[in-house]
C-alpha cells in the first residue's frame, strides 16, 4: 500500500466537513542515468561534488555542460530536483578558474540568494560569488563591481543598476563566459518580454567591451524550449529535455472542496474555499508530522492559510506546534526570507504557506508534501510546486485543490488534462512597441544607437525608433539615435508590469511604511474599504489618494474579505485575423479598453458568502492592447431568440466561463486578462464576446487564445456543462469581478451559444 493511503483516508473520512478526492495519479519512482565528470571540468569542483555525495554527474548534465563548454547557446528544460544548477555550475566555475567573470539572473532575489549559498559551500578558490540586488549594501556593491568574478542578481537590477552603469562594470563585462538565465518558464508574458529586450541590451553592451558571452539557460520542462529560448535571448539555442535524475514516487491527489450550504449571489450554491481547505490539511499534516509546504495564489491568501491554519492547532489543543506553522511571501525582510528558509531546511517548521516565491529552485530538501490551492498558472508551475516534495527521495504527497472558479472545477473533474499531457510553450512578445520602446530608449541612453543595433531588436525596432523620435524621446543624428532627457531612460520600462508608479501603504495610527502595490493593482486592492493583509496582520483601508499615491490603511480582524468590481468599454482599432466558422467569426485584433472600478463585494472568510456589496468611485483607466473575440450571424441570433434563448445573458455567461478557462491554454492567470461581451457591439453590430490581454500592448495571451479557439471553447462549455449547479456559481459562470453584479447570466442560454459556434467550427473543417 502507498505510504499515504491511510494518511489520506484517514483524514478525509474524519473531517468535520468532508470535501471530495476526485481523482489519485500514482507516479512511479525513476532510477537515475549517470556518466563520467566531463574530462575538462575544473578539479576542486569535481572535488567538492564528490565530497558532498555526488559521485558521478546524470546525463542530461553532462549533456548540457559539453555544449556550453565548447560555446554552445544551451537550455536545460528537465524536472524539478534534476540538478539544474550543477549542469550550469560545471562549465562556469571552470571559466572562473580561467579568469573569466560570470553573470546568474533568477526572477527572485530568494533563488539568488540561495544559489550563493550553494557556491559558498563549495569553497572553490579563486571563487568570489556575490548577490547584487536591492538587498545588497551600498559598500558591498562597490565591492561585486570591483571585485566579484561570479555575480549573481536579477532582470531588474540588471536593468536599472547594471546597463545603465555599465562603464562601472567594464571589467567584469570584457571578461564575461557565461549569463545563465534560470527558471526561464516564468518569463512569460509582459515580463519575459521586457526580460527579452534587456537581454539584447547585455548583449549589445558586451559587444562594446569585445565580448560575446554564451547563455546557459534552465527551465522546468517546457513545450519548444529551445524556440523559446531564441526568443528570449534572440539567439539560436539548443535544448537538452531528456530527464536522466531519478525521480521518487508521488501520489498527486485532486480535491473539490464541499458546497456549503450558503449561497451567494442569486442564490447560487458557494464551496467551501479552497484556503480553508488548505489551512484545515496544513494543520492536520503539522499534527501528524508530515512537513509540508502550501502553496497559495496571492500574498493574503498565504497570510490567510498560515493564521488559519495555526487558529486550527489551538483550537485541536496543539499549542507547542503553532510557532511551527508560518508564511512566507515577497515583502518580508531578506533577513525573514532567509530565516524562514532555514527553518524549513531543518524541519523546525512543519507546515510554511507560500505564495510562488518558493517555487523556484530554492533548497528546501526534506519536505514531504505539497498543497497546490488554486491552479497555479500553467502546468510547468504546477510540476515544479508538486516537485518540492520529496527532495529526500522519500515518497512525495501533493494535493490539488480546487478554487470556486470555472478552470479549477473543470480540472478536478478532467484529470486527463493534468496528467499525460505535455506542458506548455512560454508566450512572450519582444516586439510589442510599448515593451520595445522604452528598452531602446535605455538602449540609446547607454550606447547610442546605431543602423547596426536594428537587427538585435527586431524587426518592428525600424518603425518604433521612428515613433520616438516624432514623441522627442529621441534624436536623430549621423551617427544614429541618442536620448535625449537628463533623467534616466531606465525608468520609462516598467519590467513587472505594474503600470505606474507604487502606492505607498501607510498605517494611519503610526505612519508606518507596511509596503507599497503597483499603480493599476492599487484600484482593485486597496480601494476605500478595501481589506488588506500583511505580515499575519489585517487592516482595513480609510483611503486611497492616487494623486499622492498613499492608501492609509488602519489595523482591524474583519470576517470577511473583499473583492473589486469592474466595468469595461471595448473599441475594435484593428482586425488582425479572422476565422469562418459556418455563420459565426472568430477574430484576433486591437482594442482600446476602458476600465472602471466601481464597487466592492464583502465576503465571509470561512464560508465564501457574499455579506454586501458598497460602490467606488475611481477614474477610467485606457488600455490599448489586443483581443480574441467571437461572433454569430443574424440568423443564427434568431434561430437562438427562436428558441428561447435570452442573447445577453448567453454571452455574458459564455464570456465568464472563457476568461476562466483561458489560461489553461496561454500560460497565464486569470487577472492578465478581461471581457466584455455583448448582444450588439457597434463595431460588428453583432453577438460578441471579446477576452482581451490585461497589459498594454498586450502580452500574447489572446493570440494564444485564437490560434487554439477550438480547444479552448470546447473546454469552456465542457466546465460550463459538467458543474453540478443548475443555474450558474462562481464553478461556472459567475465572476467575482463583475462590475454588473452577474446580471444578466444564463447557463442554458450560454451552452446553446457555445453549441452553435462549435458547431460551426466544425462545419468549417476544423
Amino acid at each position: 500500500m502507498n505510504r499515504w493511503e491511510p494518511l489520506l483516508q484517514r483524514l478525509w473520512r474524519d473531517h468535520t466537513r468532508p470535501s471530495r478526492v476526485t481523482h489519485v495519479q500514482r507516479l512511479p519512482r525513476r532510477p537515475g542515468v549517470s556518466e563520467d565528470w566531463p574530462d575538462w571540468a575544473e578539479t576542486s569542483l569535481v572535488e567538492r561534488m564528490v565530497e558532498a555525495g555526488v559521485t558521478a554527474p546524470w546525463t542530461h548534465q553532462v549533456d548540457a555542460a559539453n555544449l556550453a563548454h565548447a560555446g554552445d547557446n544551451v537550455i536545460i528544460a528537465t524536472g524539478t530536483a534534476s540538478g539544474k544548477s550543477a549542469a550550469f555550475l560545471l562549465p562556469c566555475a571552470t571559466a572562473v578558474a580561467d579568469g573569466h567573470t560570470v553573470l546568474y539572473l533568477s526572477p527572485t532575489k530568494a533563488l539568488a540568494a540561495d544559489q550563493l549559498r550553494g557556491v559558498a559551500d563549495l569553497a572553490l578558490p579563486g571563487m568570489r560569488a556575490a548577490t547584487y540586488d536591492g538587498d545588497t549594501a551600498g559598500e558591498a556593491r562597490s565591492w561585486v563591481r570591483a571585485h566579484a568574478n561570479y555575480v549573481l542578481t536579477n532582470p531588474d537590477m540588471l536593468h536599472r543598476g547594471i546597463l545603465a552603469r555599465h562603464g562601472a562594470w567594464s571589467g567584469f563585462l570584457r571578461r564575461l563566459r557565461y549569463v545563465v538565465v534560470d527558471e526561464t518558464h516564468h518569463y512569460r508574458g509582459v515580463f519575459g518580454s521586457h526580460v527579452a529586450q534587456i537581454l539584447r541590451r547585455l548583449r549589445r553592451v558586451c559587444a562594446r567591451y569585445r565580448s560575446e558571452p554564451v547563455f546557459i539557460l534552465a527551465s522546468a520542462t517546457a513545450a519548444a524550449p529551445a524556440e523559446s529560448a531564441r526568443r528570449l535571448t534572440g539567439l539560436p539555442v539548443t535544448a537538452v529535455t531528456s530527464d536522466a535524475s531519478p525521480r521518487p514516487a508521488l501520489s498527486f491527489a485532486l480535491v473539490e472542496p464541499e458546497l456549503t450550504g450558503e449561497t451567494g449571489e442569486k442564490g447560487a450554491p458557494v464551496r467551501r474555499t479552497a484556503t480553508a481547505e488548505a489551512a484545515d490539511l496544513l494543520a492536520s499534516f503539522a499534527r501528524e508530522g508530515v512537513r509540508t509546504l502550501a502553496f497559495v495564489r496571492s500574498r493574503q491568501g498565504a497570510e490567510l492559510v498560515a493564521m488559519s491554519a495555526q487558529r486550527a492547532l489551538v483550537d485541536a489543543k496543539a499549542h507547542d506546534l503553532v510557532d511551527r506553522v508560518a508564511a512566507y511571501r515577497g515583502g518580508y525582510l531578506s533577513t525573514d526570507r532567509r530565516a524562514l528558509e532555514a527553518a524549513l531546511r531543518s524541519g523546525e517548521l512543519l507546515g510554511l504557506a507560500s505564495t510562488n516565491a518558493l517555487e523556484l529552485g530554492v533548497d528546501v530538501t526534506g519536505l514531504d508534501a505539497v498543497l497546490l490551492t488554486g491552479w497555479p498558472g500553467t502546468r510547468a508551475s504546477l510540476w515544479q510546486q508538486a516537485g518540492r516534495a520529496g527532495r529526500g527521495g522519500a515518497d512525495a504527497l501533493a494535493v490539488f485543490i480546487a478554487r470556486d472558479d470555472p478552470l479549477d472545477t473543470y480540472l478536478v473533474h478532467h484529470p486527463d488534462a493534468v496528467f499525460g499531457q505535455p506542458v506548455e510553450a512560454t508566450v512572450l512578445d519582444p516586439d510589442n512597441p510599448y515593451v520595445l520602446g522604452p528598452h531602446l530608449c535605455a538602449a540609446a541612453s547607454e550606447l547610442p544607437l546605431t543602423s547596426d543595433d536594428l537587427e538585435i531588436f527586431g524587426p518592428a525596432t525600424e518603425g518604433v525608433l521612428a515613433d520616438l523620435v516624432d514623441r522627442a524621446l529621441l534624436r536623430r543624428r549621423p551617427r544614429g539615435w541618442f536620448w535625449t532627457r537628463r533623467d534616466r531612460a531606465s525608468d520609462l520600462a516598467d519590467i513587472r508590469g505594474s503600470g505606474g508608479p507604487p502606492v505607498q501603504i501607510v498605517e494611519t495610527g503610526t505612519g508606518q511604511l507596511l509596503g507599497t502595490i503597483d499603480e493599476a493593482a492599487s484600484h482593485s486592492s486597496v480601494h476605500d474599504g478595501a481589506v488588506y493583509l500583511h505580515q499575519g496582520l489585517t487592516y482595513v483601508v480609510d483611503g486611497l489618494d492616487l494623486e499622492d499615491g498613499v492608501a492609509l490603511v488602519r489595523a482591524e480582524n474583519p470576517e470577511y474579505s473583499t473583492w473589486a468590481r469592474e466595468v469595461t468599454e471595448i473599441e475594435i482599432r484593428a482586425t488582425l485575423r479572422t476565422e469562418t466558422w459556418g455563420a459565426a467569426n472568430v477574430s484576433f485584433g486591437e482594442v482600446r479598453v476602458g476600465r472602471e472600478v466601481v464597487a466592492y463585494l464583502k465576503r465571509d472568510i470561512r464560508t465564501g458568502s457574499v455579506l454586501g456589496e458598497q460602490p467606488l468611485e475611481l477614474p477610467e483607466r485606457i488600455l490599448h492592447t489586443r483581443a480574441v473575440w467571437w461572433t454569430v450571424g443574424r440568423e443564427t441570433e434568431e434561430k437562438l431568440l427562436a428558441e428561447g434563448v435570452e442573447l445577453r445573458g448567453a454571452a455574458h455567461a459564455a464570456e465568464h466561463a472563457a476568461i476562466g478557462l483561458l489560461p489553461l491554454f496561454a500560460t497565464c492567470d486569470r487577472w492578465d486578462i478581461g471581457g466584455v461581451s455583448t448582444a450588439l457591439h457597434a463595431d460588428t453590430g453583432l453577438l460578441t464576446v471579446f477576452v482581451y490581454d490585461g497589459h498594454e500592448g498586450g502580452a500574447g495571451f489572446a493570440e494564444r487564445g485564437y490560434a487554439a479557439a477550438r480547444a479552448w471553447l470546447g473546454a469552456t462549455r465542457a466546465a460550463i456543462a459538467g458543474c453540478e449547479c443548475s443555474e450558474g456559481c462562481p464553478s461556472c459562470i459567475q465572476s467575482p469581478k463583475c462590475g454588473n453584479g452577474n446580471e444578466p447570466l444564463s447557463k442554458p442560454g450560454a451552452l446553446r451559444l457555445l453549441d452553435v459556434l462549435l458547431e460551426g467550427q466544425g462545419k468549417a473543417g476544423g
